[in-house]
Order: C-alpha cells, then structure tokens, then sequence
C-alpha cells in the first residue's frame, strides 16, 4: 500500500469504560505517558460523560489536561451530546468525537435518547465549535456506532447508515468513523458499506472502528482499507466493550494491528502504534 495508515489508540476510553473497578488517575497518566514514550501519536483519552453514570472517567478533565502537555500528541475525547462538548471546549481540546447510534434501541440504551434526537444535538455541537476561536477550533467527528449490527435490534440496515453519514456530514462533521460497537461485522459488509458512505460524504475522511466480537476485526480492516479508509481505532491488548451493549467484547489489538499494517508494509502514522 502507497498510503500511509493511522492507528488511533482508545483504551484509556473504550478499553476502561468497560471495567467496574476504577483505576487510578495516577495509573492511567502512567499508561498514557508509556504510550506516547513509545511514539504513539495519536489518543482518545477519556470520555465527558456525567461521572454518576460512568465513574471510571470521572478524571476527564485531568487526563485532557495532561495529555495536552505533550508535545506533538494529537489529543482526542469522546462527547455524547453538547454539554460534553462545552466540557470539552473549555478545555481545548483539539478533537471531539460525538457518537450516536444507528440503531435506535441502543442510542436509548447509550446516551439515552433516539438517534434523530442525537443528530440535532450534533448540530448544536457543531455550532457551539464555530464559537471557538479558529486557531483553538476543535475538529469534531461524529461516531455511528453499531453501523454494521446490533446486540439489542439485530440487523442494521445499511442504507440507515447511508442516510445518518449524510446528515452528520451536512451537519458539518469534520470526519466521520463507521463502528462495529458490537463486533457483527463481516468483510464483504464493511467493504460494501465503507465504499458507499465515502462515496455519499467525500471528501469526509471515514475511519473504521472495530471490536473482534467474532475474531473478525482484523478482516474487517482489511476490507476497509480495500475500500479506501485509512485510520483506524484499537486498544491496548484488546481492551474494551461497551457497557450498554449486551455481549459486546473488546476492542481490536493495537499491537496486532500496528503488526499487520507494517507487515504490509504500510507505515502506521504515528511509528509503531500511532
């Protein structure tokens, strides 16, 4: 492969929100600080979410802030509606990544609401970023999570999909990441779909995130990059689930997918593990 591919590392987020017992905010600096020692480049941090209802991200403010003293780190949090982004703008954070959900049932489940209800609340997100200075804007990028399936309603229509990516797009994201929350995908289906969705929203990056639900997640970043995508989301070891999907399982290894795109001799943007 010509292009260079990025590899973004969550398990701070996605891998911790996973676990009941909390770990120390010492300890996560430490792990974060061992990552970025080993030339990873790019990280989601922590979450905004109201801390009674995820106790283990309670220090999001606390993370951001140490991991925006690192030079060339490019910081990341996730949002689930606007007053994690007011969060996250007083903070300046350099990316907010919104997520919602194309299936219904587990928007309910996750953040509470119906994903029509979510899409309007993108749009407020993306007007409150434009109040931001241009030099301290933050990028925002909206997360369709179970894009390709769903523990709670099952099958997840594709051209739902479809149709939420161009919302989101017109809505103004600055990127757009297509989630198999739940790790149902197949390849055939994330080629099709990814090949689609970049085709509706271009010149929108679309990345890929994957869990390996059914030891797929490797295949479906193959197929995904045979689509054209090239930035991807993993966690350390694997680590992850979201906590209102029944039987979800952990996320894509980072190590393994920083292995597979070198053996392919495609250069992770951010040395081994970026």
């Amino acid at each position: 492969m010509s292009e260079r591919a990025y590899v973004r590392e969550v398990g701070l987020r996605d891998g911790l929100q996973s676990l009941a017992e909390i770990m120390p905010t010492e300890q996560k600096i430490a792990w974060l600080d061992a990552e970025y020692g080993a030339g990873v480049r790019e990280i989601e941090v922590s979450s905004f979410v109201p801390p009674k209802l995820l106790p283990q991200l309670a220090d999001a403010e606390a993370m951001v802030s140490h991991a925006m003293a690192l030079s060339g780190l490019t910081v990341s949090a996730l949002i689930p509606n606007l007053k994690g982004a007011e969060r996250g703008l007083a903070l300046g954070v350099p990316e907010m990544n919104f997520v919602l959900s194309v299936s219904d049932g587990h928007n309910r489940s996750n953040v509470r609401r119906s994903t029509s209800e979510s899409i309007e609340d993108f749009r407020r997100v993306v007007v409150l970023s434009h109040t931001a200075p241009v030099d301290r804007r933050p990028r925002v990028a909206c997360g369709l999570a179970t894009a390709f399936g769903c523990t709670i309603e099952g099958a997840v229509d594709e051209d739902r999909v479809r149709r939420i990516a161009v919302e989101v797009a017109e809505a103004g994201a600055d990127a757009i990441v297509l989630a198999d929350t739940v790790g149902y995908a197949q390849p055939a289906a994330v080629e099709r779909v990814f090949r689609r969705v970049m085709a509706d929203v271009a010149p929108l990056p679309v990345a890929g995130h994957f869990h390996d639900t059914r030891g797929l997640g490797l295949a479906n970043v193959l197929a995904a990059l045979n689509a054209g995508a090239r930035a991807f989301d993993a966690s350390l070891g694997g680590l992850g689930g979201c906590p209102y999907a029944p039987g979800a399982t952990g996320n894509i290894v980072t190590e393994d997918l920083a292995f597979m795109l070198e053996a392919m001799a495609s250069r992770p943007g951010s040395t081994s593990t970026g």
